[in-house]
Order: C-alpha cells, then structure tokens, then sequence
C-alpha cells in the first residue's frame, strides 16, 4: 500500500503557498508553512519575529477575498515556519511543495535544504508555472529525481479545480500515482497530465486565446467592451472574459507567462500570438496593470467602471454591447448550441467570435502531442483551469467538425492532418459514446480509447446513455443509480422547484413504499445549483389573481413531501452543491443525511423578496437548535432563536459548506466532498449503507418556545434597526412576522409546540405576505432585474 499523505511542507509563504496551505486545511490536512527569517529578525530571540513572513502568510489568507479558508478556524491547522529554526521537522512530512519565487538559483538552494532534512520517502513537488521540471531536476540527485515532479495548482486555489501534474523522465510513476490520487480525492482536484513544455497545458492554450484575440480584434475593430461581450458567458466562458481576466491576473503577470513561450518553444508555429501588442505594452510601461494598480483595461471611478480606448489611450463609459449573435446565444439553452449560434452569424462579434475559435482550435490540436497526450487533458485542463464550459476539442463538436473544417480550408487555414484522418475514417467528433455507454475520445494516432474516469464518480449523463432513467418530465427525472438506490435529478431552470418536481418526487417515494428500490438520492449536476429556491413566477401569478387557496395547496404539498422524505421508514439522502437557497436550502435540510459539495451556497433567503421560508425551513431550523437539548432540561430558547433569525432575518448564505455546518444547514454528522463528481457516488453508498445497517426514521420533535414575550425582544431589535435607517417599514413587518413564526405564536411563554404547529404557521405567513402589494413588487422586481428590491 502507498504511503498516505497526512502532512504536508508548503516552503514559500505568499499568496499562492499560503493558498495552497489555506486549501490542505479545507481538507483536514495539517501543514507546515516556511519562509525565510525576515532579514530584521536574523539575531531575535522572538519566535514570532522570526517566523513574521510565515504568519504574515497566514493571516493574509485567513483575510483574503474571495475566502481561501471555507472556515476560519481552520486556519490553525497551518504551523508557521521558518528554514532556519524547523528543518528538524520536515523530515515529518510526507509531500514537501515548493512554492518560492521563480528563480531557478534560488529553487536549487530550496531543494538542497529540502534534501537535507526531508523525509527519505516524502513526495517532493514544484508550483512553479515557468520553470522546466528538467532544469530544476538537473542538480538533483538520483535519488530525489525519483520523488519529484511538478504540482501545478491554479489561484485562488480553493476555488480553482485544476491541477497539473508533470513527472519527469526519472519520476517515479507511484509517486505520480500517489499525488494524483491525494490531489483528487482529498483536495478536491482536477487531475491533468502534461508535458515539461512552457506553460504546461492550461495556460500554453489559454494564453494563445488572448493572443488570438489581442490580433483579431484589432483586425475587426472591436472595442474593449465588445471582445469581453462576446468572450464571455456568449461562449461559454467566464463573466470576467478576456480582459476583466487580464486585470485581474495582472497585465505584466501576463506579459511574463507569453514570454515563456517565446523563449521556452521556438519552433511554436504560432509564436507571433505571443509577442506583447503595442497597446499592452504601453499599459505595462505606464504602470496600469490591472487590479492591482487600479487601472489596466478597465479603471473604477467611484461607482463607475470605466473601460480603456485602445485608439486614444482614454478611459470611458463601458458601452452597452448588443449583436443579433449574442442574442442568438442567450436563448441557445446550452453552452454547445450557444457557441454555434454566435459562430454561425453574420454580424461583427460572429465574425470575431469565428476567427479566435479557429484560430483556437487549430492551435490546441497542432499542441498534441507536445504538451498533452490526448484531448481529453487538454479540454480538462481548460474548463478546470480557465472556467470554460466546453474545452477546445469539445467546443469543435458542437459546431460539427466536418463542417467547421470545410470552413476553415475555404477560409485557407491549415488543420492538423490527424484531424483530418479521424474524418477520413468515418468519425464525425472527437467524443463518441461506444456501444457500452462508455464516452470514448478519438486519440492523436489514430483510433478511439475511453475516456479516463474514478470509480468514485457518478456522472448522470453516463448512467442515462445506460437506460438509467425510469421516468421523466419537463423539471425532474428518476434515474436507476444502481444497488437499490433510486436518484431525483432536478433540472428545471436553476432547478427551481416546482408541481412537476413534487409529483415526481412523490413517485420515487412511492417506490420506495412499494419496495421497488431500497433508498433515495436527491440531486443534480447543473454546474451551478442544487436547487436555487421555489418557481417564484407561478407564486406572483397566483396571487395577482387572489387565488389563495391554490398558494396554500402548492405549499402544503411541499411540506408533506419534504416530510415524508424525512420520516421516510427508508433513507433519503440529499447530495446539495452549488446555489441551495431558500426551497432548494429547505429540501436539502430534511433527510436521513447530507452529503454536500465543499462548495455550497446555502441559505434560507425568501425574505429577500418579502416572503419567509414555508417549506418547513423553520421548522427544520427549529429543530436543528432545539430538537437535540435533553428532556427535561430547562433552557432559555430565546438565544437560540435569536441566532436562527439572524441568518434567516437577513438572508444570509454561507460561503462553504462548512459554513453550513457551524449555521445548523448541515448537521455534525453530514459529510461534505470537495471532488465534485464524486458526491453522488458518495451519497449513494451513504444512502445504501444507511439502508444496510437497518435504517430507523427519526422521531418527530417538540419545542418549547417563548411566544408573545420573544417576539416582543424580535420586535424591539426591528424597531431599532427601522429607525437607524437599517430596515424600511416592510422589511420590519416580515420580519415580525417571520419572529411570529420562530416564538410559535401567539401562545404564553414556555408552551410546547409540534412540527405541524410550525408548519402551519409557516404557511399562514407565508399567504399573508403573498398579499401584500410590496411583497408582490419584491417579487416582480427580482424576476425583471434578478436583484432584490427595497421597498
């Protein structure tokens, strides 16, 4: 058996070995962060003096924005040291990651420190983004040559999935294996396998695209604004796009990062993609390289975001971008369909857009196999590291490769003969779907292979291509997952629940009363929500034309449903990721268990437009932090309920998953995954073990709560906050109304109320407030601008 990674050597302090710390701490790993004694402290005594820049390190992660820590507390998981004083205790760790400035003779000073002290059998790995593995491994001895290999991690390194890995010629493949294998099943992450070439994969394709487009849009004429239109969500690619990408990066980070291709792979066909523009070097000569700086392409003027005149060196008004194409796009209904619509128009940003992706697309397949084996690293490596919804080669099947090659030999461009061949042997895409189900990718020499996936994922599309679905309608499926476990996939728009999703959620129940399966798996892989709350729309509809009686019905049915997955004689779990609000937030609450993606943006949000949660949401909150407190204890529930109505009062929602668990969304015992295709595959054997160790339904609840003398505290802090400007004279009165619901009522102090009492009284507020014109407008405002309205 491998040697497990239990401890962890991050040997530089900055942001990005910092980052990488704060993320092992995610994943209950301890780690040891060095860095240099501070040249002031060489002769101190003082232990923190000496170790400043390792706990400059991590505080500035603990205070960072977005958070690396998915939970502060984590942050003492990270012991600050420094080379001079804790070499002893290096030889404690078993993966030592080199995370210093990127110069070679100071990596080779590292590595002879590293040497000397670490462990015999310890993983030693690199960060380094420029620097060939074969110079660095060069002064090595044989010895440590066979541990070492490159990690490459992305910034911010929570958030970002990929990682890179590159061994080299003396690389042990079990080390491989082993950091592999550590990389995705206890750090979350996106294993990719380059090549010792410059910039390894993701960043060698990323960054010819902003080459490509650096060129083309001068060629077209486009703007600032217009590129970043058109190289945004239109094709499938991050809101931040190409240029808000370059601020944030860093212009002169960028410039370094194409340098290293023009030096480092001189026969690169495409060099003249890599050579810094005029207009960027003038930015990076003035000083103006991005967020940092606070100006590069764009420049923040007070409220304003101001975008740069590449003709006139000028900052001005953002302009709204409007094309036929991009329209085309918005209502294409996926990614795929989206960037073929804006390929195939006519219209200015069609035609950028077209000449880029080719551009695109010929260069990552002349990449293979220089920098990767095959395709599907390189398509990894681009949505992992870059954001993209479709990689290159998968992009090139959505827009039909036959007919997209013809394009482009009429258009006079050179496409790699092997993509060629694969058209001349009858294969119409790069990813096919054999006779098995298994997905298969067309391979570089010639000849299809599958794709590589775990055993400890669980992907839907696959089990589907398999006849895994036993039912479907416009919003819900259910799907065989295999070993008596039955699967409810949303997958309406943000998966918001609605009549279609309870009847199907009732007859997977159904079947699990008739016996047919032995367990429930509730959730989805839309790459943004679990379930972002309840169909709204069909709410205000409902009550512009009074229609009382249909509101209370449709919530009543989601009460009893989300009951019954709760008191269920056989498990339910709940597998939550991504935007879990308000019904989406009450439905993964009550079940048998939890299983979460550490990335989980969780909350009880309905006061945000003027509602409260009416699908048992407080009474699960209710539940949660006073259902456990023993009989018989007398306790003040007052503080309790406090707290509940803070993250319900003010629609707060977590940052993590953890964050879930420390506000009563997720209990102790819940498990949260950071591999996110592996959570369902986790939740399904939670669900069939659960099942096996002879489940039992909890026991429903009682709460003895405080009545009108609690409400009189709720109402007093709302008092306060409406006359400090704080709360208008509506959110005052949901917020009475929802401190009605969380004291039970209009009862005496120290009365004992069931989960249907709440229950009731959810669903009485919540139709009281469905008539009021204001909430009605909160509604109407955030479903025309999908902002909230304070009114």
């Amino acid at each position: 058996m491998a040697k497990q990674i239990r401890r962890v050597a991050v040997l530089g302090a900055g942001v990005m070995g910092s980052g990488i710390a704060a993320h092992l701490a995610n994943a209950g790993i301890d780690s040891l962060l060095y860095d240099i004694v501070p040249p002031d402290a060489r002769d101190s005594d003082d232990p923190k003096a000496r170790n400043a820049f390792a706990l400059k390190g991590i505080e500035t992660a603990v205070k960072i924005k977005p958070a690396a820590f998915m939970r502060k507390s984590d942050a003492k998981r990270i012991t600050p040291c420094n080379y001079d004083d804790h070499a002893d205790l290096l030889k404690t760790c078993d993966w030592v990651v080199e995370v210093v400035v990127e110069r070679l003779d100071i990596k080779n000073k590292v590595f002879d420190w590293v040497e000397a002290n670490a462990a015999p059998d310890a993983v030693i790995s690199s960060n380094t983004s420029g620097i060939p593995l074969a110079e660095m491994a060069a002064q090595m001895s044989e010895g440590l040559r066979k541990r070492f290999l490159i990690t490459h991690f992305f910034n911010p390194v929570r958030y970002m999935r990929l990682l890179e890995l590159v061994a080299g010629p003396d690389t042990d493949p079990e080390i491989v294996a082993r950091v592999a294998d550590f990389g995705e099943r206890k750090l979350g992450k996106g294993i990719v396998y380059g090549k010792d070439t410059p910039n390894f994969v993701a960043n060698r394709i990323g960054t010819f695209g902003i080459g490509a487009t650096f060129q083309r849009m001068v060629e077209h004429g486009a703007t600032v604004p217009e590129v970043d239109a058109v190289f945004g969500p239109a094709m499938g690619r991050p809101k931040s796009a190409v240029f808000r990408t370059a601020d944030l990066v860093g212009i002169d980070t960028l410039a370094h990062v194409f340098g290293n291709v023009l030096t480092g792979a001189p026969n690169d066909e495409r060099l003249d993609a890599f050579e810094v523009p005029a207009f960027v070097q003038k930015l990076i000569d003035a000083g103006a390289v991005g967020a940092k700086a606070g100006a590069g392409f764009y420049k923040k003027e007070g409220r304003n975001i101001l975008a740069l005149d590449l003709e006139t060196g000028e900052y001005g008004p953002s302009e709204k971008v409007r094309y036929p194409s991009l329209g085309a796009a918005k209502k294409a209904g996926s990614p795929g369909k989206a960037v073929k619509a804006v390929c195939a128009g006519d219209d200015k940003a069609a035609k950028l857009a077209w000449d880029v992706t080719a551009d695109t697309l010929i260069y990552s397949a002349n990449r293979i196999p220089e920098i990767a084996d095959d395709v599907v690293n390189i398509d990894r490596g681009m949505r992992w590291g870059f954001g993209w919804d479709l990689g290159p080669f998968e992009t090139w099947d959505a827009l039909g490769v036959r007919e997209s090659v013809e394009r482009m030999q009429s258009e006079g461009r050179t496409v790699p003969q092997w993509v060629l061949d694969m058209l001349e042997a009858g294969r119409e895409s790069f990813y096919v779907r054999d006779d098995s189900g298994s997905m298969t990718f067309w391979q570089h020499g010639g000849g299809a292979a599958k794709v590589p996936t775990s055993d400890r994922w669980f992907f839907i599309s696959d089990a589907k291509a398999n006849g895994s679905e036993i039912e479907r309608n416009a919003s819900a499926s259910l799907h065989d997952m295999g070993d008596g476990v039955l699967l409810l996939e949303f997958h309406s728009k943000m998966n918001a629940l609605d009549n279609l999703i309870n009847d199907m959620a009732n007859k997977g129940m159904d079947m699990l009363d008739e016996g047919r399966f032995d367990a429930l798996v509730v959730g989805n892989q839309d790459p943004k929500a679990f379930c972002a709350g309840a169909n709204i729309l069909a709410i205000v509809m409902a009550a512009a034309q009074q229609q009382w009686d249909q509101i209370d019905g449709q919530v009543n049915d989601l009460q009893q449903l989300l009951q019954r997955f709760k008191y269920s004689d056989k498990p339910v779990v709940t597998a939550p990721h991504g935007l879990a609000l308000g019904g989406g937030c009450e439905v993964a609450m009550q079940s048998a268990a939890t299983v979460a993606s550490g990335e989980l943006y969780m909350g009880l949000v309905e006061v945000g437009v003027g509602l409260i949660p009416a699908g048992g949401g407080c009474k699960e909150l209710l539940s949660r932090y006073l259902g456990d407190i023993p009989a018989g204890v007398d306790y003040d529930p007052i503080p309790f309920i406090s707290s509940i109505f803070t993250h319900v009062g003010m629609a707060q929602v977590t940052s993590s998953a953890e964050e879930a668990r420390q506000w009563g969304y997720l209990r102790p015992t819940d498990k949260v995954v950071l591999d996110i295709d592996a959570r369902l595959q986790v939740a399904k054997q939670t669900a069939r073990g659960l099942a096996d160790g002879g489940y039992q339904a909890p026991r429903q609840r009682k709460f003895k709560l405080p009545g009108k003398s609690g409400l009189a505290a709720v109402e007093l802090v709302l008092y306060g906050m409406k006359e400090g400007g704080y709360a208008s004279e509506h959110d005052a009165k949901i917020g009475a109304k929802l401190g009605h619901v969380l004291t039970g009522g209009d009862i005496p102090a120290g009365t004992w109320r069931t989960e249907q009492d709440i229950l009731d009284l959810e669903r009485e507020v919540f139709l009281s407030l469905c008539g009021e014109p204001l909430t009605q407008a909160r509604i109407q405002h955030m479903l025309t601008t999908g902002k909230p309205l304070r009114n």
